[in-house]
């Protein structure tokens, strides 16, 4: 899953995404309005965690700029105001749901995963195939019954791989859903990625490789 954190409060910000980043999610920053709307305009996030009152542009205004060009990306506006007035105008901006600070760390991870699946086909929080099963809410992965270690990169091009339920998946496309903006699309880290993810599912090998075409399960 890749989200997008627009905060201008820094350590929250940094915080928030420490927080998500530990449930195998890809992040990105961005501390004022225009910088949110520069890289909500190039990257497909699956959601936005908003803050009302950004700097440069408001909360308000890149709201209605997202549902209005029907982006698929949805929307959780992070905010002290938490009136229920706050809420029924934030819901009625577009956004998809309002969490009020303070917070509690668990909720806004499950508010945005919850988020999260509803921007892919429709299937269910746990993943299973082959004897392989992927539990995204709480970061488990077996096979045949045995757990396995992974790594947050590691669980996030596997759950990816499942996702796509048995199509290929590029190269491309696993640095766009698995990695951040910082990502060096030159890099081989998804050639190790996928060697490290396939020494640890065993065998038989699960992952194919489609030569010029991707990968798949």
């Amino acid at each position: 899953m890749r989200v997008l954190v627009a905060e201008d409060e820094c350590v929250l910000a940094d915080l928030v995404a420490a927080g998500l980043r530990a449930y195998a999610m890809a992040v990105d920053i961005a501390y004022d309005g225009p910088s949110a709307q520069q890289r909500l305009a190039v990257n497909d996030y699956d959601v936005l965690v908003l803050d009302r009152d950004l700097p440069g542009v408001h909360g308000d205004q890149i709201c209605r700029e997202l549902t209005g060009r029907g982006a698929r990306t949805r929307i959780l506006m992070l905010t002290a105001a938490g009136t229920v007035a706050d809420r029924v105008q934030g819901l009625r901006l577009g956004a998809d749901d309002y969490l009020p600070k303070p917070f509690e760390y668990d909720e806004l991870v499950a508010r945005v995963q919850a988020l999260g699946r509803r921007t892919q086909t429709a299937l269910p929080p746990i993943l299973e195939k082959g004897g392989l099963v992927l539990d995204a809410a709480n970061r488990q992965v077996h096979r045949n019954g045995r757990h396995l270690a992974l790594s947050r990169k590691e669980f996030a091009v596997l759950e990816v791989l499942l996702r796509a339920r048995g199509a290929a998946v590029s190269t491309e496309e696993l640095l766009e859903r698995a990695w951040d903006e910082n990502a060096d699309p030159f890099t081989n880290a998804v050639r190790v990625t996928l060697s490290r993810l396939r020494s640890k599912l065993g065998q038989p090998p699960m992952i194919e490789t489609l030569p010029g075409i991707g990968y798949r399960i």
